[in-house]
């Protein structure tokens, strides 16, 4: 894939969708009840959850996160945003696919932007993306300015200077998939499940390195304002193996991305890649901001 790939504008029927938990209901101020339906697309049928009111969001999950997993997060949201959830495919609710790729992902994506401008929201969206959220975030408002409001990316869509999986590191990372996978044996069947293989996580994460390589000009395409939400320890702090090196090029792709796009507002979280849901409040709060302090290490 390059970066001249662009969204699948999969036009998909809706109908009901009431087999889901009771995420988001009446959270905050007022009736902020979630409503739920369903978009046929691309032979998947991807879950969609509606609640709350005001500024429109869309809140896209990352590889091997759920919007249950974002339910924290979500429901401090729709107490002033009216917020949008869905799962990519393969993910929660959602039906498995035939094929698991960056670009089937950014068709999930598009197939839920396109619903929402038949749905006739109030205004454009602002567009939240964890980490493979935020690259599919980037990549679909590159090609889409005029369709969202803003972005605001959670620990993703950076360009960092060099891979995160080499053949260093393959032979442990394969065998932390085979263990995920493993442990989401637990979660089928239910809101959280992730039905991907070792295999096909390694193989996205690959494909995710190359993305992320080639991401840098996609932010010269977008003309709205981008709020970064980083972890200071994306591996962790503790530093024990190759921890050390990851939270170095992730800061690294960051001074790179502020050097070159300036007004990119930047916070930085004294957490870990799992900082969506260890800070969903402070999260929130920044996202309600419109923006972040640039350079602040929030605890």
């Amino acid at each position: 894939m390059t970066t001249e790939t662009r969204a699948i504008e999969a036009a998909g029927s809706r109908r009901p969708y009431g087999e889901h938990d009771d995420e988001g209901e009446r959270a905050g101020r007022g009736d902020t009840t979630a409503r739920h339906f369903t978009i046929e697309h691309d032979g998947v049928t991807i879950p969609v959850s509606r609640g709350g009111r005001g500024r429109p969001l869309l809140l896209c999950p990352g590889l091997n996160s759920t919007q249950a997993d974002l339910r924290e997060l979500a429901e401090l949201l729709r107490r002033d945003h009216d917020v949008v959830t869905f799962d990519l495919r393969g993910h929660g609710l959602a039906s498995a696919a035939g094929r698991y790729s960056f670009e089937a992902f950014l068709g999930d994506l598009a197939a839920v932007m396109a619903e929402l401008g038949r749905l006739g929201l109030s205004a454009a969206p602002v567009l939240v993306g964890y980490s493979l959220g935020a690259d599919l975030a980037v990549h679909y408002a590159s090609e889409h300015p005029d369709a969202v409001a803003g972005l605001v990316l959670i620990d993703g869509a950076n360009p960092v200077p060099e891979p995160f999986v080499t053949e260093a590191v393959l032979p442990e990372f394969r065998a932390m998939w085979e263990g995920l996978a493993a442990r989401q044996e637990a979660e089928r069947d239910t809101a959280r499940q992730v039905v991907l293989t070792a295999q096909e996580i390694l193989d996205l994460n690959l494909e995710i390195d190359v993305v992320r390589s080639e991401i840098l000009d996609r932010y010269a395409k977008i003309n709205r304002p981008i709020t970064m939400i980083m972890s200071a320890s994306m591996a962790g702090d503790d530093g024990a193996g190759h921890a050390p090196r990851f939270n170095r090029i992730w800061r690294a792709g960051v001074e790179r991305l502020v050097r070159v796009h300036p007004h990119i507002a930047t916070s930085w979280l004294d957490a870990d890649h799992r900082l969506v849901f260890t800070h969903a409040p402070q999260i929130a709060q920044i996202i309600r901001s419109g923006e972040g302090p640039p350079g602040r290490v929030a605890s």
